[in-house]
């Protein structure tokens, strides 16, 4: 339960800060993980991103000072982390439903969000199919691209896009074509390193398949290599059409897996891994891999 006690000190520590410009890195120092990890586990857990968290909950307490003091609106924008109190009155509408001056003149309901407490369900009602094998340094090669640590918006849209442009490209099916180590399949590769790159963090996603040997002397243009290290590795099965399944399974791995399990995860690349089936079969097989400790 010690990822699950290092994910409430991070929360703990977002409300600590919340009137302070803290960044998604700020944060997952508490948890000691990577941005990207606690930003896709708190999501998982919370359904809601940290970013909209921090938003909900300082609406929240601006909503509560507007009705109980007569602090001016412009105050209460600045405050709360807004530039101008036509940012803040937009955003204070788009939760609460009123502007600010209605709220403060009709005492109209506001709708509040409560500071967050993890509660992990460990009743483990599904089964879950899962193995643990030890798996040593391995090639993959693909192609990759940057995203940004703390947009998560640009995230959770642009990974679905690059596998759609891989796909219309027909990329994927040379990845296939080149497939010929121990894991079957195209992979989705979430590594964890973070670099700088004009004054922003960014982390790498791959599209790749697992090579041994030799590389083939003619690749598709933008296609390289990249080892993942040596790793004991939780491996889980998904069953059912994407990208459903995938979901189901990998919010199921964190709120009763991890918890019910002496593991933790190792914070290194994380993979996904896809057959050349019809994604929507109903019987399609995949595989979420997990570096663990």
């Amino acid at each position: 339960m010690a990822w699950v006690e290092s994910l409430q000190k991070a929360i703990n520590y977002m409300e600590e800060h919340l009137l302070e410009k803290i960044t998604v890195e700020d944060i997952s120092k508490q948890a000691n993980v990577s941005p990207f990890h606690f930003q896709r586990t708190f999501t998982l857990l919370t359904d809601i991103t940290v970013g909209e968290y921090l938003r909900r909950r300082r609406l929240t307490l601006a909503a509560e000072e507007l009705c109980r003091t007569d602090s001016k609106i412009i105050d209460l924008a600045f405050k709360y982390g807004y530039d101008t109190p036509e940012s803040f009155s937009k955003a204070f509408r788009r939760q609460h439903g009123v502007a600010p001056l209605e709220a403060r003149r009709s005492k109209e309901r506001l709708n509040s969000y409560n500071r967050l407490v993890i509660q992990v369900s460990l009743k483990g009602a599904e089964p879950m199919k899962y193995s643990i094998v030890e798996k040593e340094a391995f090639q993959i090669v693909g192609i990759r691209r940057q995203f940004a640590c703390v947009d998560e918006d640009e995230n959770v849209a642009g990974i679905p896009e690059f596998w759609g442009e891989v796909h219309a490209n027909g990329l994927d099916d040379k990845l296939f074509q080149l497939n010929n180590g121990e894991i079957k399949g195209v992979l989705g590769v979430c590594d964890s390193t973070i670099f700088d790159f004009e004054g922003k963090k960014f982390f790498h996603y791959w599209i790749a398949t697992e090579v041994k040997g030799q590389l083939p002397k003619e690749l598709p243009e933008n296609f390289r290599n990249y080892e993942i290290p040596s790793s004991k590795w939780a491996i889980f099965e998904v069953h059912g059409p994407m990208p459903e399944a995938m979901q189901k399974t990998w919010k199921q791995i964190f709120s009763e897996w991890f918890p019910s399990n002496g593991y933790e995860p190792a914070g290194t690349p994380e993979l996904e891994v896809y057959s050349n089936q019809n994604p929507s079969d109903s019987e399609l097989y995949s595989e979420i891999w997990i570096p663990i400790k």
